[in-house]
């Protein structure tokens, strides 16, 4: 008991102090030409910038009394395929320009970054030339193999839970109670084989895909953490994460799929002719839009949950006429506090949802039927 209203009082503490950092970290300044986020429009843009991935980490900006732009962050390496083979740089070289003004001379071609998309220059060109739409016309997307933010935030996830799990395995060798951090992470595992893979997937098969089970779980719920940092990761909330999250579902479960799978699929027994060529397409258009619920359920709920939370921040800058800096931000922290309380039910959640239905399409793909 002692253990758990530690263990709450220290997320209670997290959460205010990351509520408060987040509710202040983009905020401030009174003028709109200069780059600060103090209109309904800057906001708008600046949340849509947030769930975006991005080439840099920028914890915060602000105006110097020069009125100078200055970002706070760090750089992260860039690593893109051109037409003159592999370039290596910093982000650091685009200095968070990101609309294309701003022409990086990577040896025998020339970058510009437009929307987080890099595009090579075409030969002699020395500016990007825009039309009507705002299309670049004179400059192509490179191949991209950067370590962006969201590639960042899944390498900072799997070291955390390698030290995590490595924690684990070394407290059971010296005895039967792990203590420090696996005292926290042996009650999920627990809670995961007990709870969700052997129900659905069945005592004969469950062992055989605990390690993926497991993997998913934490993957997703220690990013689902990792975004409502100020550090601003949006991994879960990026479609093509989500995407290969449930492409690895579909395909551990097509490739463990038995003959009576696969049979009640294509070929349902005890029905008649007819009805089988019917219900075969249908049967196999519900195959493929599991993986797709899967995907789009985690996508919707990060991105909207990010968007609300950020939105409410923003409220400080918006309510400042109407209610003073003092009104607008004890508002804006306040429900900023109370969301991000529920965000952190809701990174459990998905986690829970995404591993608790994984495990429910592999279970009826190994599933042993008796046909009388």
């Amino acid at each position: 008991m002692m253990v758990a209203n530690r263990t709450i009082k220290f997320l209670t503490l997290l959460t205010l102090v990351f509520s408060s950092l987040t509710a202040f970290a983009g905020g401030g300044g009174t003028t709109s030409d200069d780059g600060r986020i103090n209109t309904k429009e800057s906001i708008d843009a600046y949340i849509k910038h947030h769930l975006a991935d991005s080439h840099d980490f920028s914890l915060f900006s602000y105006t110097n009394d020069a009125g100078e732009r200055k970002h706070i962050g760090f750089p992260l390496p860039v690593m893109v395929k051109t037409s003159k083979g592999i370039k290596f740089f910093m982000s650091s070289k685009f200095h968070h320009n990101d609309d294309g003004t701003l022409v990086v001379d990577a040896g025998d071609v020339k970058l510009v970054k437009i929307h987080s998309k890099i595009y090579e220059l075409d030969n002699g060109a020395t500016e990007v030339a825009f039309d009507d739409a705002h299309h670049a016309t004179n400059a192509q997307k490179v191949l991209d193999l950067s370590i962006t933010k969201s590639v960042f935030g899944m390498l900072f996830a799997g070291l955390l839970m390698f030290f995590g799990f490595r924690s684990l395995a070394s407290g059971y060798k010296k005895g039967p109670i792990p203590t420090g951090a696996a005292r926290l992470l042996e009650p999920l595992v627990l809670y995961v084989r007990d709870e969700i893979a052997r129900p659905n997937i069945g005592e004969k098969h469950y062992r055989k895909f605990m390690g993926f089970l497991l993997t998913v779980f934490f993957f997703i719920w220690v990013l689902n953490l990792l975004g409502l940092t100020p550090l601003g990761f949006n991994v879960t909330g990026q479609i093509a994460v989500t995407v290969c999250l449930a492409l690895f579902t579909f395909f551990i479960v097509q490739f463990s799929g038995n003959k009576d799978y696969w049979k009640h699929i294509f070929w349902m027994p005890g029905v008649p002719v007819l009805m089988k060529l019917v219900l075969a397409p249908i049967e196999v258009l519900g195959m493929l839009t599991k993986p797709f619920s899967l995907f789009v359920r985690l996508f919707a709920n990060i991105t909207a949950g990010h968007s609300v939370v950020m939105g409410i921040a923003a409220l400080m800058i918006l309510l400042k006429a109407k209610f003073g800096t003092a009104g607008a931000t004890g508002i804006s922290f306040f429900l900023t506090l109370f969301l991000t309380i529920i965000e952190l039910l809701v990174a459990f959640l998905q986690a829970y949802i995404f591993t608790m239905l994984s495990s429910l399409f592999i279970g009826m793909a190994v599933e042993e039927h008796d046909h009388h």
